[in-house]
């Protein structure tokens, strides 16, 4: 693969010396026109690194938080062809910040691997995170990406052992997502001190950058992760921030964005003193 705008910003930060801060939101929530501002928003107030959810029927590895959100987004419209045309319209504006498609297999089944994947590059996209694909299964989504030119960014768990983790990172490329609790997103907080050992342990097996995620709420979480991982992934503190900025019909209000952008900051500042 040539170098991706992932591989970039990761080699940047650990030139600048400090870990990125990865964002994740739900494409479509709680409708088109406020995510679309949402995610255009992000770089300015802090992010790296974008992952930008899509939105399916039976998220199996999300907790409530994401579920909601996808509830919200498909409830709103969403659809895949408006997912890729959100990323299409922010790369008017933005070259350099990569962003991540997220999500389950099946919609992408649907359309066809080797479609999806040339559809999402024509559109700005730089990596693809499949939870539920798993390493046996490259050849259907993973190996067709990377020929494509997209990184395929696999997970690793507190489960991962010695024996299963070669197969994990095989053709992992971009980073690697670290996920820091045993259970979904949003269900507990990490722990740091498993988190700097597990870190230290892919990376005997890796150059990839690690990123660590699924438990990350604070700015403090931030900082205390960030000094052992090269990047922080936060996703449901950041759709809770969406959910309760809405109104009582379950709408955008002028504060929904202002809720997302001030926990980024916050978050950022919590990333920006990890390495100080």
């Amino acid at each position: 693969m040539t170098e991706t705008r992932i591989d970039r910003r990761f080699a940047k930060l650990k030139a600048e010396g400090r870990p990125a801060l990865v964002t994740f939101i739900t494409a479509g929530d709680p409708d088109l026109e406020t995510s679309q501002e949402i995610l255009e928003a992000l770089p300015a107030a802090g992010s790296d690194v974008i992952e930008l959810g899509m939105p399916f029927s039976d998220p199996m590895a999300e907790g409530v938080p994401i579920q909601l959100a996808t509830q919200r987004a498909l409830k709103a419209g969403q659809s895949m062809d408006k997912t890729l045309d959100m990323v299409r319209k922010f790369r008017e504006k933005d070259d350099e910040t990569p962003i991540i498609l997220m999500g389950y297999y099946n919609p992408i089944y649907v359309r066809g691997s080797d479609k999806f994947v040339a559809e999402a590059k024509e559109a700005g996209v730089d990596g693809l995170i499949v939870v539920d694909v798993p390493a046996e299964e490259d050849e259907e989504l993973c190996i067709p990406a990377l020929k494509g030119g997209l990184n395929f960014i696999r997970l690793a768990t507190p489960t991962t052992d010695e024996k299963r983790l070669p197969a994990v990172l095989a053709n992992t490329s971009g980073f690697v997502y670290y996920v820091s609790v045993t259970g979904v997103t949003g269900s507990a907080s990490a722990d740091t001190q498993a988190v700097a050992s597990s870190v230290s342990r892919i990376k005997q097996h890796t150059d990839l950058p690690v990123a660590v995620g699924f438990g990350v709420k604070t700015a403090e979480q931030a900082r205390d992760i960030g000094r052992h991982a090269d990047g922080v992934v936060v996703g449901s503190v950041l759709v809770e921030a969406i959910r309760e900025s809405l109104d009582a019909d379950g709408r955008a209000t002028n504060g929904t964005k202002d809720a997302v952008i001030g926990t980024v900051r916050a978050l950022r500042k919590g990333v920006e003193s990890a390495r100080g």
